[in-house]
């Protein structure tokens, strides 16, 4: 859109990486986004063939810029802006994160507790105090 670049986190809600602009900002304030191993700010303008590594717990994504966009899109059109570059290491990761989780609870014990589910958000984003 503009040649002087679009704003990080404008531009992660747009591309629908993080579900709103508040959350794309607190994201880059905590750390979780960078480009080039350097955490940015969320007023970073980016310009079209950087590489973002965004940190989604237990893996750190990364896409290339290929347009700029300001405005949120559907989902069909953000092939056009962006394209997900992840290392199939990181993928795989996920993969088996994913058949750990299934696994780690028994079968008949229900739903986990609220407590439960944050325990496990803290273990998976790293948060946890040991």
């Amino acid at each position: 859109m503009s040649s002087s670049g679009v704003r990080i986190d404008k531009f992660l809600w747009a591309v629908r990486i993080y579900k709103t602009r508040s959350i794309a900002a607190e994201a880059c304030k905590k750390g979780k986004v960078t480009i080039n191993d350097m955490p940015v700010k969320s007023s970073r303008l980016i310009k079209v063939g950087e590489e973002i590594d965004v940190r989604i717990a237990p893996i750190t994504r990364r896409f290339k810029v290929l347009d700029l966009a300001e405005k949120r899109m559907g989902a069909k059109l953000t092939p056009d802006f962006i394209v997900d570059i992840t290392p199939a290491d990181q993928i795989e990761m996920l993969e088996l994160s994913r058949l750990a989780s299934n696994a780690n609870r028994d079968r008949g014990t229900g739903r986990p507790t609220k407590k439960d589910r944050r325990d496990l958000e803290r273990l998976q984003e790293g948060d946890w105090d040991i």
